[in-house]
């Protein structure tokens, strides 16, 4: 396992030396193409480096410890050595968690779908909480949360959402989150006080960019039309809301949030792209995770990954078996403690497969 950190830290120190030549210097090109380089192995190497200097402090402790005559100075020597080893076996379980694939998609920014499921307008109630709850999550870790296209039902619930979420690791934190929400609570529209059950699918999909997805301008079929609201609320006299057609694919994606239809051309460009880039990477993404068997899995939109029972204000991620009972706090984007919950398990699961 330490032959590959040890090959790191060698083009680590031979980067190191090529960014100070002047003929690198001269070349921002290639000086900028050799500091991301750097910078993707920076933390491996260090932690290398570290591993070697713990490992000659233990073997020169046990050598002190074998040389010394007084035995409170040998029991100190060896207690000290002991302490090095154990840090070693940290360090050495580090290392194997730095050195495991990483999902080329974490550092994007994502697009966020919402759409009510089985359930009728509580569905869509319930997908209006989760609506809100992302946005919540959103505004505690400073991810910027931009609405792209909702269809409203006039009780206040939505049909269907899509929203851009922007800022450093935005698909990596919510990238767990694509499955269906099952919810069990009495409706607001229930009189006689009795539970119903209804679901939500939630979709997370990583943001393309123009280089990951071509799309042929004669493969889609671009509409202009007035946006609206539930009710004819918000209507524009002016036709900016924007729907693209992709034939091959049957993908529509509309955009109405903007008023200006710029805007919205862009960013229905920008979720078309996307939807693409997951369409046509979802085979290997789904033979990906088959393979590593991971517990947590992101792709399979199908699968109920978690209920929120309010009557227990308990909420329960099935993939992990975790229930926390904060059910309140958890509706207002709260949802860090589930999330890092999840990519532990995802990452256990991701170093059971390497071991076999």
């Amino acid at each position: 396992m330490l032959k590959k950190p040890e090959e790191i830290l060698r083009r680590y120190d031979a980067l190191t030396e090529k960014l100070a030549d002047p003929a690198t210097l001269a070349d921002m090109e290639e000086w900028t193409r050799l500091s991301k380089e750097q910078a993707e192995i920076e933390e491996i190497a260090q932690k290398y480096r570290e591993y070697q200097k713990t490992e000659t402090e233990m073997n020169d402790a046990f050598a002190m410890a074998e040389a010394e005559t007084d035995p409170a100075m040998r029991e100190f020597c060896n207690a000290e050595a002991y302490e090095c080893k154990n840090r070693l076996a940290e360090i050495e379980n580090e290392l194997k968690i730095l050195l495991l694939p990483k999902d080329k998609n974490d550092d994007k920014n994502c697009i966020l779908e919402i759409r009510g499921g089985a359930g009728g307008e509580e569905a869509a109630l319930f997908a209006y909480s989760l609506y809100r709850m992302y946005m919540g999550y959103c505004d505690r870790h400073r991810l910027k949360f931009e609405c792209v296209d909702i269809s409203e039902t006039e009780l206040g619930g939505i049909k269907e959402a899509t929203v851009n979420i922007s800022g450093k690791g935005a698909y990596k934190q919510l990238k767990y989150e694509s499955g269906v929400h099952r919810v069990q609570r009495v409706p607001e529209t229930e009189s006689q006080g009795r539970v119903h059950t209804s679901t939500v699918t939630v979709a997370v999909l990583p943001e393309a960019e123009e280089v990951d997805v071509q799309i042929d301008e004669k493969d889609i079929r671009l509409d202009v039309f007035r946006s609206s609201g539930a009710g004819g609320q918000k209507v524009n006299k002016t036709e900016t809301a924007i729907r693209i057609t992709h034939f091959p694919t049957g993908i529509v994606v509309s955009c109405q949030d903007e008023r200006s239809q710029l805007k919205n051309k862009e960013r229905a460009f920008k979720v078309l792209r996307s939807r693409l880039y997951d369409y046509y990477n979802s085979r290997s993404q789904s033979e990906y995770a088959a393979n590593r068997k991971s517990l947590v899995g992101t792709g399979d939109r199908s699968e109920r990954i978690r209920t929120y029972n309010f009557p227990q204000s308990r909420v329960t991620d099935h993939r992990i078996n975790l229930s926390l009972f904060s059910i309140d706090a958890f509706m207002m984007g709260e949802i860090d403690e589930m999330l890092e919950a999840l990519a532990v398990a995802d990452r256990e699961a991701m170093l059971a497969g390497e071991e076999e």
